[in-house]
């Protein structure tokens, strides 16, 4: 009998002990005097999300209406306080003014489960100053410019496969017919590769780029390694490397080498990471090793295929439900073609004043990341409050929410391009604006998605008019098992051949 009741005390006893594990820092917020919804062991507040019942748009959206009045909130993701900012000044606080307490993103760099981990998008503050001074100069308006024709001539494989694709009559999936547009446009510039993932139906590029962002395995070892990326981090010394993980590093391997043997010099990314391979001594805190190189073309291809083929796809969504603003576009379009006697030139992208005004609402309705994440690295207080949180807290940057604030953006589910006038922009705080983020690490390639975007949308609208069908998602559900805003189930138009 006295075994028994050891056993079962024993199991109490674990049992306390686990359960105390779990809720010993749910009084965080508490004592800081910062509100917020009441923690759950184990999941945190995050139940919802992790079991894939919402979005995490919606999920931060509904806290931050729960608490609109609030100047910040607080939550918790499993066991970890996370700070939800709502005032734009201390937003601007985190991102621009005092962005040295909060260099890091937070996101785990686990580079023995996933040696592609540490890229510029991961990277810890101290390796990740010296990596974006030195691949900035990619992403000017003059290299980009040097790209132009590279970009036109994917536009024009874009142009001939759509005529294919609506020949047959049906409707078309626009979320992977851009994707594999947008999976063509990196490999051109940035690594001098004809990827073909337009005219080739069993494209490898294309099979595998839907696994990075799209697959079941990818979400749950995205849960795993938050959770516990120590744990995680161990799993890479049993499992063998991920399919994504073999196939993009030899491809960018086998390309570093064939240009290195051969001396071919090209303006695109991967000869900048072999000039920083030559140069590595110039480079400090750094070790440039391959996997590091690889890492940094990696990050640039999938971040670059994925969210500009999502925001395209739901610029077109958009012009569907809209006839009145695409008409506009269209006609805006076929001005500067006439102008310039059928051609496309590198300046008329930037003149099309109504394609930036509807891409830039495209962004405030469907931000490609529904939060800003920021790490910090220091000790920190906010400013005019009593508020303090210690080395490596996590803070949030609600953007979707901010994005959907009928208070900032009357009518948000109203898609309405003139949000983006320049008198309308000015009378905005700018913190309630971050498509790309802002501040030191706001996004590196921005300005090239913007343009390989644009230039892929002239390319459909001068040709065809898009139109809701039977198989539109109406309303639009976001999936929640992506990491991004993005469509769930894809998103079906109807393309009608006409002039512009």
């Amino acid at each position: 009998m006295a075994t028994y009741v050891e056993i079962i005390c024993g199991f109490v006893a674990v049992f306390l002990a686990f359960y105390y594990y779990l809720t010993s820092t749910f009084d965080f917020w508490k004592v800081r005097g910062v509100p917020g919804p009441r923690p759950m062991p184990v999941f945190g507040n995050m139940k919802n999300v992790v079991l894939l019942k919402t979005s995490t748009s919606h999920f931060v959206r509904d806290i931050y209406y729960e608490y609109k009045d609030e100047p910040m909130v607080g939550i918790f993701i499993w066991r970890t306080p996370v700070i939800i900012l709502h005032d734009p000044e201390l937003i601007k606080d985190v991102l621009i003014r005092d962005f040295s307490k909060f260099a890091d993103r937070g996101f785990p760099v686990v580079e023995k489960a996933e040696p592609l981990s540490p890229n510029l998008f991961n990277l810890e503050a101290e390796r990740w100053r010296p990596m974006r001074a030195k691949l900035s100069p990619i992403f000017t308006s003059g290299k980009l410019r040097e790209m132009f024709p590279l970009i036109m001539e994917c536009s024009n494989h874009l142009e001939q496969y759509l005529d294919k694709l609506v020949s047959k009559g049906e409707p078309v999936e626009c979320r992977e017919l851009i994707a594999k547009y947008t999976t063509d446009v990196i490999g051109s510039c940035a690594f001098g590769l004809e990827i073909n993932a337009l005219s080739d139906e069993e494209s490898e590029f294309r099979r595998v780029g839907r696994q990075v962002f799209g697959s079941l395995s990818q979400v749950i070892r995205f849960r795993i390694k938050e959770m516990a990326p120590t744990f995680y981090n161990l799993l890479g010394y049993v499992l063998p490397p991920t399919e994504i993980t073999t196939f993009y590093t030899k491809i960018i391997v086998d390309t570093l080498a064939y240009r290195k043997e051969n001396n071919i010099v090209r303006p695109d990314f991967v000869n900048m990471l072999l000039e920083l391979k030559k140069n590595a001594d110039k480079v400090e805190t750094i070790e440039l090793t391959d996997t590091l190189l690889t890492a940094q073309a990696f990050v640039f291809f999938v971040a670059g295929f994925e969210t500009s083929a999502t925001t395209m796809t739901h610029v077109l969504y958009e012009l569907a439900l809209n006839d009145n603003i695409q008409k506009k576009l269209r006609q805006e379009i076929k001005e500067h073609f006439e102008k310039n006697n059928g051609e496309l030139k590198y300046d008329d992208i930037k003149n099309m004043t109504y394609l930036d005004l509807v891409f830039r609402e495209t962004l405030r309705k469907y931000p490609p990341g529904p939060i800003l994440i920021r790490k910090s690295v220091a000790d920190y207080t906010f400013k005019n409050t009593k508020v303090t949180i210690p080395k490596k807290s996590f803070v949030w940057v609600p953007l979707y929410a901010l994005h959907h604030d009928p208070a900032i953006y009357p009518n948000p589910d109203a898609f309405i391009p003139e949000r983006f006038t320049d008198d309308a922009v000015a009378a905005r705080h700018p913190m309630h604006y971050l498509p790309f983020g802002d501040g030191p690490r706001n996004c590196i390639g921005a300005r090239f998605a913007i343009y390989q975007s644009k230039i892929g949308l002239i390319t459909i609208l001068r040709n065809y008019r898009v139109e809701v069908c039977d198989k539109t998602m109406i309303p639009y559900v976001i999936d929640p098992a992506s990491f991004l805003v993005s469509p769930k189930g894809g998103i079906y138009l109807k393309f009608t051949k006409e002039e512009s």
